[in-house]
């Protein structure tokens, strides 16, 4: 890709004078002017996920006047959200994301329509809720919407601009099929779950968030307003620790057969197969319930520093991948029930063991996440400071 496309919008009415007067700095750049301010707020674009990217990208796009924003998200605003999701407050905890963000950009510029869709994107909804708009913006925590996402902009033609972030790195790029590759040119199959830990189990630099999804909405205007050199074909990588960013050429892969329909993938945090059922999975009441009776060894399977933050009592610290190489065993001849952050990484230990002959092992089902909102009491510190 060596220069600009096409802008993607057609320019909307006049400005009014009120919006002249708010995107005056806007209309003084080269390439955007009073005709690409008209061709932003003419644009329908679709956030998906209104978390750590999702914040600082909608923020953004809601002060460039972008006209329309729609919010994909089915969570709720937690309060271990707030160190990096900044388009929520701690008055928002408890409230539906989606809800949370449009409030907030209502309050940064009340002309904006925004268009809440409090779901998660399946194979049944993700070409009729992507279809009403002009790009979308791809901030997915999860592997199966992100491949949703890349598949259904794949159908549909439209381009993607798409961010990942983990610990202290991120990655940008922009997918548009008949313009440069595509997502799955790049990533053919989702990852083992197993091998990609999730923010709850690794972190993540919250500052980190505002660089990447601030390059998320840079190459979103670009886009509309036809301007500049657009990431289609390349890969920005940030390290934020190094202060570096670098540049990877992607082509797509002629050899690949093109999508032509939508399925659900079963990965990132759900349960692994074969693993369920009233059996494989307790819920925080359950397992309330059973520690106070002494009837199960619950396990806790996560990193030494997950378990400095909180600690359920009367909890065995053995880590998942202690277990999994065999370093360390489980009894067989009791009921165990082990735990993680949120249910993913415990389902994977429970697998091995089912594997390994253990039948009298299930998981909790949400994590220690689950067993604080659904219990009496949060978990201990095992190590307070002052």
């Amino acid at each position: 890709m060596t220069g600009a496309l096409p802008p993607l919008v057609e320019p909307g009415p006049p400005l009014t004078p009120e919006q002249a007067r708010r995107y005056a700095r806007h209309a003084l750049l080269p390439g955007i002017g009073v005709e690409g301010q008209r061709r932003l707020l003419a644009a329908r674009v679709l956030v998906i996920g209104a978390g750590g990217l999702g914040s600082p990208a909608l923020l953004y796009l809601a002060a460039a006047g972008v006209g329309t924003i729609g919010v994909v998200d089915d969570d709720v605003v937690d309060v271990s959200n707030l160190q990096r999701q900044v388009v929520h407050g701690v008055s928002d905890v408890g409230r539906p994301k989606v809800e949370s963000a449009r409030d907030t950009i209502a309050a940064l510029d009340p002309d904006i329509e925004v268009r809440i869709h409090r779901c998660r994107l399946t194979a049944q909804n993700a070409l009729d809720i992507l279809g009403d708009y002009d790009l979308v913006l791809d901030g997915a925590d999860n592997f199966a919407t992100r491949y949703l996402v890349a598949d259904a902009t794949e159908i549909l033609r439209m381009p993607c601009v798409w961010g990942s972030i983990l610990r202290f790195d991120g990655q940008v790029s922009v997918f548009w099929p008949g313009h440069g590759p595509v997502y799955r040119d790049i990533f053919p199959e989702p990852p083992d779950p197993a091998l990609v830990p999730s923010c709850a189990e690794a972190g993540v630099f919250g500052v980190l968030c505002a660089a990447i999804g601030a390059a998320m909405g840079t190459e979103a205007i670009k886009l509309i307003a036809g301007i500049g050199r657009p990431l289609v074909g390349r890969l920005l990588v940030h390290d934020a620790l190094a202060a570096t960013w670098r540049e990877l050429a992607l082509r797509p892969d002629a050899a690949r057969v093109p999508v032509t329909r939508l399925q659900d993938l079963a990965v990132a945090c759900a349960v692994p197969a074969g693993v369920g059922g009233d059996d494989g999975a307790v819920d925080a009441d359950e397992l309330a319930v059973l520690l106070a009776a002494g009837e199960i060894l619950l396990v806790d399977v996560r990193e030494d520093v997950e378990r400095e933050l909180s600690v359920i009592d009367g909890s065995l610290h053995l880590r998942k991948d202690d277990i999994l190489t065999g370093a360390v065993e489980l009894p067989r001849d009791r009921d165990v029930v082990l735990h993680c952050a949120a249910g993913s990484r415990s389902a994977i230990v429970l697998e091995h063991l089912r594997r390994q002959g253990y039948d009298r092992v299930r998981h909790l089902a949400g994590g220690i996440d689950a067993w604080v909102n659904r219990v009496d009491g949060p978990p201990r510190d095992p190590a307070p400071h002052p």
